[in-house]
């Protein structure tokens, strides 16, 4: 049984051609690997090469929050991949502060840069392509924590709450064309960047007796970053066809929903 369920996923995405931003450590790292084991040929970007790049994945050193950065991405999927099928936005983070008030005006833009304003400039790069060939599936990764805003984070959650908003509406826009447009938000999920940040914000909250380390999901676990990428396959795949404009939220149950 095992090997029947292989073969069919790797049959799954063979020919596509995939797009992963932030792809060498965490949840980027675990989407670039479930993509490759489903046949797909993946590229993948960071802000440099410090990371290692999951075998069998094109690398392009580049930085996802600036139009030159989003150029050269733009550029090596064209040179390497010859367009993309499907995109991830995965690339994303922020540090924490004392709160909203506490935030510099530069922090804000960069937040802004890393965790909304990159995907809609890659998007407009490489979106004609997918318009030509009428098919195309693109994720937003963002953030459970925007249904719990806190002012530690707000330039990070506020960022993410306009990369929701955006990416529903592109999805109304593309749906047309064949186009799917979905978004996956994230919990707790156990990274070395989730982590540091989550030390970094206990120590900030310290005096509250808040440490950032207690775990409170139902489901009674951290997340693991192959949980995200599960969740990120299925909505490129095939079994996701009738599936845009969706937000889905994989966080073990934390965050309470509207």
């Amino acid at each position: 049984m095992t090997t029947i369920e292989n073969e069919s996923t790797t049959r799954e995405l063979k020919g596509k051609r995939a797009l992963v931003t932030g792809g060498t450590r965490g949840i980027g790292a675990a989407v670039v690997r479930q993509l490759l084991d489903a046949g797909a040929q993946v590229l993948t970007t960071a802000r440099s090469a410090t990371g290692p790049v999951p075998e069998g994945a094109a690398f392009v050193e580049a930085d996802v929050r600036t139009p030159a950065g989003a150029q050269a991405i733009a550029a090596a999927a064209r040179e390497s991949l010859g367009g993309v099928d499907i995109l991830v936005h995965n690339a994303g983070g922020a540090q924490p502060y004392e709160g909203a008030s506490d935030i510099p005006d530069e922090v804000w833009q960069d937040a802004l840069d890393l965790n909304f304003l990159a995907s809609v400039r890659l998007d407009a790069l490489l979106v004609p392509g997918m318009r030509e060939r009428r098919s195309g599936a693109i994720v937003h990764v963002s953030s459970a924590a925007t249904l719990t805003p806190l002012g530690s984070f707000l330039h990070y959650t506020a960022a993410k709450a306009a990369l929701e908003n955006y990416s529903r509406g592109l999805a109304l826009e593309l749906a047309p064309l064949g186009i799917r447009v979905n978004t996956v938000s994230p919990g707790r999920v156990a990274t070395p960047g989730g982590e540091a940040t989550r030390e970094q914000w206990a120590g900030l909250n310290s005096a509250s007796g808040r440490t950032g380390a207690e775990n409170t999901t139902p489901l009674g676990r951290d997340g693991h970053p192959d949980d995200i990428a599960h969740t990120v396959l299925f909505l490129v795949s095939h079994q996701a066809s009738w599936l845009t404009g969706s937000n889905l939220y994989v966080d073990g149950g934390e965050f309470p929903r509207s």
